[in-house]
Formats: C-alpha cells, sequence, structure tokens
C-alpha cells in the first residue's frame, strides 16, 4: 500500500539545528528505504527564503501498522524532533513511473 507523508518542520528557531543533527542519519535512512523499495519517491519542501521546512516522501508498505512499526517509529525526523506536522495519506502511483 502507497502512502504519501508531507510532514513539516517546526518553525521554532531551534528547529534548523535540530534537522541538521540528524539530517545524515535521515538520508542514510532514506537511502537504505529506497534500495528496499519501501521509499519510492522523497523531495524537500522549502520555505520562501529556500530553506527547508519540510519533507514529502511517497513510500510503500504492506499496511500502515507497518509502515509505523518499520518507519515511523524509527524515523531521526520523527525522533529528532524535526517535524511537527505530520499528514498521512494512502495513494496510487502509476505502475508507468515506477522504474527498476
Amino acid at each position: 500500500m502507497q502512502f504519501l507523508i508531507t510532514a513539516y518542520d517546526g518553525t521554532d528557531p531551534q528547529a534548523p539545528a535540530r534537522r541538521q543533527a540528524v539530517r545524515a542519519e535521515h538520508l542514510a535512512g532514506a537511502e537504505r528505504m529506497y534500495r528496499e523499495k519501501t521509499l519510492l519517491y522523497a523531495a524537500a519542501i522549502l520555505n520562501d527564503a529556500g530553506g527547508m521546512a519540510g519533507s514529502a516522501m511517497i513510500v510503500d508498505f504492506p499496511s500502515r501498522e507497518a509502515m509505523q512499526a518499520e518507519w515511523l517509529d524509527n524515523e531521526p525526523y520523527i525522533t529528532g524532533d524535526v517535524w511537527r506536522k505530520i499528514e498521512i495519506v494512502p495513494c496510487a502511483v502509476p505502475g508507468f513511473c515506477l522504474s527498476g
């Protein structure tokens, strides 16, 4: 089952430092998920100044519960208090958009 995750960083003055502190760990996890084909697409959400303000991801897991247990419970941007607002909705990516 595929899900669209839209996650927004906190807007407090410490938010950029929290993101930077766990960014390498987040990117390493995203690379692993991409290799395992659970991460289909990812993008940074930018603010008006061009700085990072959040993330958009399309992921593929057997169920929402599996996504929670296998990824979200350990996602550095969640455990590191980077993402403050997270929206999760089911979605369907057409087969012709998927590669390799």
